[in-house]
């Protein structure tokens, strides 16, 4: 019974099916196309097992919690009109989490055309939420099996101290996705319509979904225990950020300010746009900056800092580090991000493009370009991956040096291509390339009269 669930939950429905030269596809699941029952069964067989014999166990277990023979406790978690329990479509329990605080269930799209819910044309969200999660697996798991449900492609990461998500696809589901987020219990009173973040794209602005559980919701390599959320610094709306760094660039024009504008993210993101008179770490991971911090501790001594990101959540981790070392007069942070600000002020104090984490490389909010051709030094500030197989580095090269074939991150990459050598093991080590040798892991500021200068 559970098995038959699990391939109901997955019918295309009739609207989305081909009208002529039979029934077309009957069932998607894993981003495959089905036509034909033996296919749908053979799929779920083999990739789902795991899924089905949790289905099958929780959905007994929970009935006979609530004093129900098994056979009824099956045929409660049956779909209908209704919000559909999330164990139809990834094996959780149909009625609830064990975790009351999850309600584990997905939007009903029986009245949505398979079209409209998988159209192309549609936007990328990005939000994230701090909340205290008992039961990580669980949320995990309902996550995944929401954007399953809503043909979501992107990135979750969930933890104990909350969830942190981009995801993509078409405007109808990320409407159900916001909506079901508001109205899921666990984040009731903490995250809010305003805190999902939108940008034009959609499910093919990532190569696929994934969804995992992690001891951080962002990456910064101290466990959240030791450096909390909690302890942030004060966040400022758009509108008060603008002010403040309107009234710091005054004030550093003529060599009088006392306040540092960091930028909190990596160098890749900062080189193609930053706010004016920024300090940007020349950091290639966010894990990097508490040594950053460590190594530059008298720059920021009796400061007033101000600091942003892309969408809030670095800053939100960065900025406790930060006030954790006790050298800083005031610590504020922009709330919302980046993004968030180029919302109320496109042609603001922020200039040139916003990276995002996804395969767009940059959205724009202005016609700036503030980055420049790794080979003839053009304005150019669209990023491609190095074309050495072994070289993960984004590169900035116009299509007059791509065309020359100059599509490389450096010289190393570019004219030697990359030695590989084994290991034992079967994994391969890469050679390091000219970007990464040249650059250090953790830059010490040696002259603070360089903000000065750039707000000048």
């Amino acid at each position: 019974q559970a098995f038959s669930l699990f391939v109901k939950a997955k019918e295309v429905p009739a609207a989305g099916r081909c009208p002529a030269g039979g029934e077309g596809v009957r069932w998607r699941c894993c981003r495959q196309a089905f036509e034909e029952l033996p296919g749908i069964h053979r799929h779920v067989a083999l990739q789902h097992a795991g899924d089905i014999g949790r289905q099958a166990g929780l959905t007994t277990d929970a009935g006979r919690q609530a004093g129900l023979p098994a056979k009824q406790a099956a045929a409660e978690a049956s779909p209908s009109s209704g919000p559909v329990p999330v164990g139809d479509a990834d094996g959780l329990n149909g009625h609830s989490c064990s975790t009351p605080e999850i309600t584990c269930t997905l939007p009903d799209t029986s009245r949505v055309s398979y079209d409209d819910l998988t159209s192309k044309v549609g936007e990328v969200l990005l939000y994230y939420c701090y909340c205290e999660v008992k039961d990580p697996e669980k949320l995990c798991a309902w996550q995944k099996a929401l954007c399953q449900h809503l043909h979501l492609t992107g990135k979750v990461r969930v933890a104990s101290e909350g969830i942190n998500g981009t995801v993509g696809g078409s405007k109808v589901a990320t409407s159900l996705y916001i909506e079901v987020m508001l109205s899921q219990p666990l984040f009731k009173g903490i995250l809010c319509q305003e805190d999902f973040k939108s940008s034009a794209g959609g499910a093919h602005c990532f190569p696929d979904l994934r969804v995992g559980v992690f001891k951080e919701i962002v990456p910064m390599g101290i466990d959240p225990k030791i450096v909390s959320h909690k302890e942030t610094g004060i966040h400022l709306s758009p509108q008060e950020f603008h002010r403040e760094v309107e009234q710091y660039l005054s004030q550093a024009s003529q060599g009088q300010s006392d306040t540092i504008l960091l930028d909190c993210r990596n160098f890749y993101e900062s080189k193609i746009g930053h706010f004016q008179g920024c300090l940007a770490p020349d950091i290639r991971k966010f894990s990097y900056f508490p040594s950053y911090v460590d190594e530059n501790l008298e720059l920021f001594k009796d400061k007033r800092v101000l600091m942003y990101c892309t969408g809030g959540i670095r800053c939100e981790r960065g900025s406790a580090y930060l006030r954790s070392k006790a050298v800083c007069r005031e610590v504020y942070q922009l709330k919302g991000g980046i993004h968030k600000y180029l919302e109320e002020f496109p042609d603001g104090f922020y200039r040139g493009k916003l990276f995002v984490f996804d395969d767009r490389y940059a959205i724009c909010s202005n016609e700036d370009i503030i980055s420049a051709c790794r080979y003839c030094g053009t304005l150019w500030d669209q990023y491609k991956l190095c074309s050495s197989q072994h070289c993960r580095q984004l590169v900035l090269t116009c299509p007059s040096c791509h065309n020359k074939g100059l599509t490389a991150c450096c010289p190393v990459c570019q004219e030697k291509e990359l030695k590989v050598t084994s290991r034992a093991s079967g994994q391969t080590l890469k050679e390091e390339c000219e970007c990464t040798r040249r650059r250090p892991r953790v830059p010490i500021e040696r002259v603070s009269q360089r903000m000065l200068d750039a707000g000048k």
